[in-house]
């Protein structure tokens, strides 16, 4: 059941305690402190360390558990090395500029937050993808909060809305495609199932952003200077939407999304090259450094002044040390005696969704990966459903309305360290806007025991 063995059985207690220190600590650091979470992390793995080797664990066993929990993310490292290129690629190619631009043609203030959440969720649901939605058309949409003076917190938690819903509405999605697997029920059935919690989350969220929205749209002279300043960087042509249109119809014929982005971002870069006349020694530095934009509008460079291989080495290096800690985790024993503590004093339904959605929760929390939150979460409590009479359906709702959609609330996850890093917010000034992510456990826990088995 879990990816690895533990060399340790603690008590309940004693892992309880851990849990709470550990948790403690990170939330010390980040909040209290305001350190960036790599910190409290590593002192984390130095804590871990030292308690295995109390406990008798050889250092070579608590190496491999750290190793194996860093390598569980390893396809997430080079994914979000590639989106680096994609974004840089995406700018000098004008595909983000020109997504601004028309962005600015149709939306001013009015319903602005509660327009953004709709849009990301319809690309979401195309892409199946929230890491991708989040750094392409979230990407233009932040962009655009800053040239309307919206709130960054409030269109971040749109963005973050949006992206999540379609990670769980779409049947091209990772994690909804896990979900249905890992308990054995179709993945249409799945989706159709999951519906039951997703679509009032989503009414609510989007009247809820709808509320927020300023009342003003910004004036049309603002508008006009941003799009002339968009106009003066010479990067949009009709070209510019090719790297999008390749990237869509890429996820229609399901190649893989590291096919995918390399594909988009080798167009997009070989049209920059041609149209723009960039010299291939601009572009590879472009490629890793980034896009440097230099108009005679101080806000649109900003807008702009984004991507590159090496925006993304503070995401991939936390997430590696969060995937090293997480392996420590298991290897010590304290994740697996809390799992199966839970798994045999389970007995009344509602108690038995309660406990699935409260070790989804935990485990993006603990470990901050979404996949092994489905996983570890659906493998734990697929026998205790089948005991209790419980459809596998109820199961994989559960573990993708407090599974999928929590990692990006969690500022040491995946999702929350690439999500902060692109769209340039962190994870807790955005974290009480996204509506849908914080309602989507609420409403499986709420009405979830009344259509356990439709």
């Amino acid at each position: 059941m879990f990816p690895i063995n533990p060399k340790h059985h603690p008590l309940l207690s004693e892992s309880i305690i851990l849990f709470i220190a550990i948790i403690g600590l990170i939330s010390y650091f980040i909040i209290g402190l305001e350190t960036v979470p790599h910190i409290p992390i590593l002192i984390g793995i130095f804590s871990l360390v030292a308690y295995g080797l109390v406990k008798n664990i050889t250092f070579k066993s608590l190496e491999e558990g750290m190793v194996a929990g860093a390598k569980s993310g390893m396809g997430a490292v080079f994914l979000f090395l590639l989106i680096g290129v994609l974004i840089s690629s995406w700018m000098i190619s004008g595909t983000i500029p020109i997504l601004i631009n028309s962005g600015f043609s149709f939306i001013g203030g009015t319903w602005f937050y509660a327009i953004v959440f709709a849009i990301t969720a319809i690309i979401g649901v195309s892409l199946g993808s929230s890491l991708t939605t989040t750094a392409t058309i979230g990407v233009a949409f932040i962009g655009m909060a800053s040239a309307l003076d919206a709130s960054m917190a409030i269109t971040a938690g749109a963005i973050v809305s949006g992206a999540f819903f379609g990670d769980k509405m779409s049947p091209l999605s990772d994690t909804t495609n896990l979900a249905s697997t890992i308990v054995e029920v179709d993945l249409f059935e799945h989706i159709k199932h999951i519906s039951l919690t997703t679509i009032p989350a989503f009414i609510i969220t989007f009247i809820l952003f709808v509320i927020l929205s300023p009342n003003e749209t910004m004036p049309l002279e603002a508008v006009g200077e941003y799009q002339a300043a968009l106009e003066s960087t010479g990067l949009m042509h009709w070209t510019s939407w090719l790297p999008l249109v390749i990237l869509v119809f890429s996820t229609i014929f399901k190649i893989p999304a590291f096919i995918a982005l390399a594909l988009s971002s080798s167009i997009a870069t070989l049209l920059a090259r041609i149209i723009s006349g960039l010299t291939w020694s601009d572009i590879w530095s472009i490629w890793f450094n980034g896009y440097t934009a230099d108009t005679a509008f101080e806000p649109v460079n900003e807008l702009l002044t984004k991507g590159g291989i090496n925006s993304m080495l503070f995401t991939v290096s936390l997430v590696i040390l969060a995937l090293g800690f997480g392996g420590l985790l298991f290897v010590t024993g304290i994740i697996p005696s809390i799992l199966y503590a839970f798994k045999e004093k389970l007995q009344q339904v509602r108690t038995i969704i309660v406990s699935t959605a409260a070790t989804a929760i935990g485990v993006n929390v603990l470990i901050g990966e979404q996949y092994l939150s489905i996983m570890l979460t659906g493998e734990t409590y697929k026998s205790i459903y089948q005991k209790a009479g419980l459809s596998n359906k109820a199961l994989s709702r559960t573990l993708e309305d407090a599974g999928t959609v929590i990692n990006p609330l969690v500022p040491w996850s995946v999702c929350g360290v690439f999500i902060a890093d692109v769209l340039g917010v962190p994870v807790l000034t955005y974290l009480p806007f996204a509506f849908f992510c914080l309602l989507s456990p609420v409403i499986t826990i709420v009405f979830g025991g009344r259509a356990l088995n439709r």
